[in-house]
């Protein structure tokens, strides 16, 4: 079961973390170069529509299965090495941070395309865009502490 859950685990990192770098750093340079404003916004709208059950079940299945392995396998939060307690705390982070972008500037991008108010829906897509892009940093650095941590570097036990 440990492995199974680790599995699962790993997956939904990729998933969130991966989508997120793509989104970031290879659909928006390109949208931006070869869509007007409302092709543009229209297709980040589809995109995240598309994205975000997706991230919703990493924010549900990350925590659980996280703590599945804390608890189950672990002894507990006080049984836990140090690299486990900084993921914890960055992945909620990132989990407060994905609120944020989907019941704020993303509710206001949608309400602002389907308004067909394209300034709007530019500086919510922004807001977005920064958000995202911290937090795929986040993500990074959480998966190189787990990657470190796990595979025994001192300064993470």
């Amino acid at each position: 079961m440990y492995a199974f859950l680790v599995a699962v685990h790993v997956v939904f990192v990729v998933l969130w973390v991966g989508g997120m770098i793509f989104a970031w750093s290879f659909q928006r340079p390109a949208a931006g170069t070869q869509l007007e404003g409302p092709q543009r916004l229209r297709l980040w709208v589809h995109t995240f529509r598309g994205f975000f059950p997706w991230v919703w079940a990493s924010v549900i299945l990350l925590p659980v299965t996280g703590y599945w392995v804390i608890f189950g396998y672990m002894g507990g939060m006080g049984g836990a090495p140090l690299y486990v307690h900084l993921m914890n705390g960055l992945g909620f982070l990132m989990i407060a941070l994905y609120l944020h972008v989907f019941f704020a500037p993303y509710r206001k991008l949608k309400r602002a395309v389907e308004a067909e108010d394209w300034q709007e829906g530019g500086r919510q897509l922004g807001r977005i865009r920064r958000t995202v892009g911290i937090n795929f940093s986040i993500g990074l650095v959480v998966i190189v502490i787990a990657t470190a941590g796990s595979r025994g570097l001192p300064v993470l036990q």
